[in-house]
């Protein structure tokens, strides 16, 4: 028998692309690593937590950024008008169509 049955293995490793590099802002010597922590807020009095969200984490000091698409979708779930109708908005006519008109 050959290696050939441990090529597709390899190929398919070779072929993911590496994750970018991100130096860390705060200490400018580690690098950003793309990791799945709980993220944390406060909507009102309600401590609201959310498992598996997407952060980069700094290897060195350990900085935590998290990914803006992904908050961006949270906020929009966690907006108190998520799921109502938007109002129809009402058109301001003039409140008399009557009123004298200057003269000349």
């Amino acid at each position: 028998m050959s290696d050939d049955s441990e090529r597709p293995a390899e190929q398919s490793q070779a072929n993911e692309q590496p994750e970018a590099l991100h130096v860390c802002p705060e200490c400018h010597t580690g690098v950003l690593h793309l990791e799945y922590l709980t993220y944390f807020t406060w909507l009102n009095d309600e401590l609201i937590t959310v498992p598996n969200f997407p952060s980069w984490v700094c290897d060195v000091c350990g900085r935590r950024e998290y990914d803006t698409h992904a908050v961006s979708w949270l906020n929009m779930l966690l907006s108190p008008t998520t799921g109502r109708k938007p109002k129809p908005r009402r058109k301001n006519l003039p409140r008399n169509l009557n009123r004298p008109q200057p003269h000349n």
